[in-house]
């Protein structure tokens, strides 16, 4: 069932047309994915969608009653509203019910009023309550809000940073689970916890409808069943997440480009031939070969625009960087302790953890910005540091973009070629008229191109980046991976972008409750041995375990002689761990199917009893598993 359409959407800022008849639809329950280059009208097209902005023509239809909730990159908040009351304000009139119902079970406590009118009213507010989710709403708003990192549930919104509040916005649309969510970078300011909490929770709990807006690649990957793409202001759809959309994109880029050779060839031929004719001298023919020859002339489809990144490189000495039993304290709390680290040349270092847990306060130590609490931190005297932090800083909102880049330049130079500013800029897609443009009015893709510029013109041999992929479309984060992954000095890159660390990273630096931890290898390299080593420190930590002294006396309760098993029980133990596996095996075959990319091709009924059903097996699977855990202890126990 169609919930959503969109009919020949244009819209047009001054002579730029970034919406040129633009045409799609959502179905029931699909989990749909929109991607496309930074200020290709992404955010246009949902903010139309949503009722935000008006189209310069076409029409969205909604179905009746649609309720939609919508993720905006700059939410706004009720004044007064905490967190949790923010959370809760998305479910309209439940806070309204809730009070309500409050309100009338005190005055019926204290029998003021007429009593069986209270009853009533009572029940409506009840019954209100119930259909708007339910009395456990608060519960379920604030494990949100911790699972997104919001801790301070009744600290005011208005107070937070935008980073918290982006959080809040996010955990307000899903504690509403409204039919249709749009979100546009749910991603941006969550950690690798969280974004994985939301990937499981979407995947295994929403039942709506989803369009989102995201350049997590994994994101896309493993929740969306389709992928719409905003390419010269039209809107083109693909069957699956990120990697069926590179393989359909590439094939149809191949079959445009054929289609467009095949035109030129035909009519160049068809020129020459005309040209060789006694008819080409008349009047009329040569009306027709100048038609032929503008049409040779036309441009073919429009290419789209890719950023061209390269990072100079300057040697460097034997010894790049070193810390030495390294302690970093903030506002008289410890981050972190007994780090010790040395940089090797081509090394490439991916830094992970929790928001707040201290990345970017090691990185200021590491590079000399900030002193540590204890232990040493030491630059080779050859050691060039190239810098992009978290905030884009050295950006002034006043100057230009070629202002910016260029500072008291006139040429740069990379890769030992000279250029001008301009030339450059245009490596990272700014024209000459762009790049007149005053940095305050750029969009967060535009701004993180313009910080990149200046990171990378001028040569050194250890580039740090502080959450690079912020705001940076798919295609642009790829060409930076090719870069940084050809790139033969050092580098440092703390992010929370998966995909990133897969394809960039050669170790990835964990931070693990205080502690700092390196691991060789990717993202997904690292949670394999993270997981490994937890285990076998387990099993460690279970085998030093003290035995119990022979003199202790044992608990009354264990010291009971356990009631043997009977000739039934005995029988029913056989066969139970046979069924636990098979129980677990269906578990995991429904998760399975729950992931799979055709899943949210059902209607939502079939949605509903699936999950219904799954819900069903885990609780038989835990069940199976207890009984065999309790019988196999009453038998050891009476042997």
């Amino acid at each position: 069932m169609t919930i959503l359409t969109a009919n020949g959407l244009r819209v047009s800022f001054g002579e730029r047309e970034v919406l040129r008849g633009a045409t799609m639809a959502i179905e029931a329950g699909e989990r749909v994915g929109l991607v496309g280059r930074n200020g290709s009208g992404k955010t246009t097209l949902v903010r139309i969608l949503t009722g935000d902005q008006e189209a310069d023509e076409g029409e969205v239809v909604k179905r009746t009653d649609l309720r939609v909730g919508y993720l905006s990159q700059n939410p706004k908040f009720v004044a007064g509203h905490t967190a949790i009351d923010a959370a809760l304000s998305g479910i309209v009139g439940w806070a309204d019910a809730v009070a309500r119902h409050t309100e009338v079970s005190a005055q019926l406590e204290t029998a003021s009023g007429d009593f069986d009118a209270l009853l009533e009213a009572q029940a409506n507010a009840a019954a209100e309550v119930e259909n708007l989710g339910g009395w456990d709403l608060r519960h379920e708003a604030a494990s949100m809000l911790s699972n997104l990192g919001v801790t301070q549930h009744d600290a005011p919104v208005a107070n937070m940073s935008g980073g918290e509040q982006r959080r809040v916005a996010l955990a307000r649309v899903l504690v509403a689970q409204p039919q249709l969510s749009i979100l546009d970078e749910p991603t941006n300011h969550l950690d690798i916890a969280a974004i994985e909490w939301l990937e499981k929770w979407l995947v295994e709990r929403y039942r709506g409808a989803l369009l989102m807006v995201t350049h997590d690649r994994y994101l896309l990957n493993r929740v969306v069943t389709r992928t719409l793409e905003v390419e010269q202001g039209e809107v083109y759809s693909y069957d699956g997440g990120w990697g069926m959309y590179l393989e359909a994109k590439a094939l149809r880029t191949a079959h445009a480009e054929r289609v467009e050779g095949n035109r030129q060839r035909f009519l160049k031929r068809e020129l020459e031939w005309l040209r060789k004719t006694p008819q080409a001298r008349t009047t009329k023919q040569k009306a027709r070969i100048q038609r032929a020859e503008s049409a040779l002339a036309e441009d073919g489809p429009a290419k789209d625009r890719a950023a061209t990144f390269e990072l100079d490189h300057t040697r460097s000495g034997r010894m790049i960087l070193e810390a030495e039993d390294l302690a970093v304290d903030v506002a008289g709390r410890r981050l972190l302790e007994g780090l010790t680290l040395r940089l090797s040349e081509g090394e490439r270092i991916g830094i992970v953890g929790a928001n707040g847990c201290g990345k970017t306060s090691m990185l200021r130590v590491l590079l000399g910005e900030d002193e540590p609490a204890e232990g040493t931190v030491r630059h080779g005297k050859n050691t060039k540091i190239a810098l992009l932090d978290q905030q884009r800083g050295g950006l002034d909102d006043d100057k230009t973009i070629h202002e910016s880049v260029a500072e008291e330049r006139s040429r740069i130079v990379l890769g030992g070629q000279e250029m001008d500013v301009r030339s450059y800029l245009e490596r990272f897609l700014f024209t000459s008229s762009e790049q007149r443009k005053k940095v305050g009015v750029l969009s967060g893709g535009e701004r993180a191109r313009v910080a990149l510029a200046r990171t990378l013109r001028d040569q050194a041999n250890v580039v740090v980046l502080d959450e690079p992929t912020n705001d940076l479309d798919v295609t642009t984060l790829a060409t930076l991976e090719e870069a940084l992954s050809d790139y033969p000095g050092t580098l440092l890159v703390v992010t929370h972008d998966r995909w990133f660390l897969d394809r960039v990273a050669t170790s990835v630096l964990a931070f693990e409750d205080g502690h700092v931890t390196q691991y060789q290898g990717g993202y997904s390299d690292y949670l394999a041995r993270y997981a490994a080593d937890k285990k076998a420190k387990a099993k460690t930590a279970a085998a030093a375990a003290p035995a119990p002294k022979r003199d202790t006396p044992a608990p009354k309760a264990e010291s009971k002689v356990k009631k043997p098993l009977t000739y039934a029980e005995e029988k029913e133990l056989g066969g139970l761990l046979e069924r636990v596996d098979e129980a677990e095996t269906r578990v995991a075959t429904l998760e399975d199917e729950a992931g799979s990319a055709t899943f949210y091709d059902r209607s939502s009924q079939d949605q509903k009893q699936f999950f219904e059903d799954l819900e069903t097996a885990r609780g038989e699977a835990e069940a199976l598993a207890m009984r065999w855990s309790e019988l196999e202890d009453r038998r050891d126990g009476s042997s």
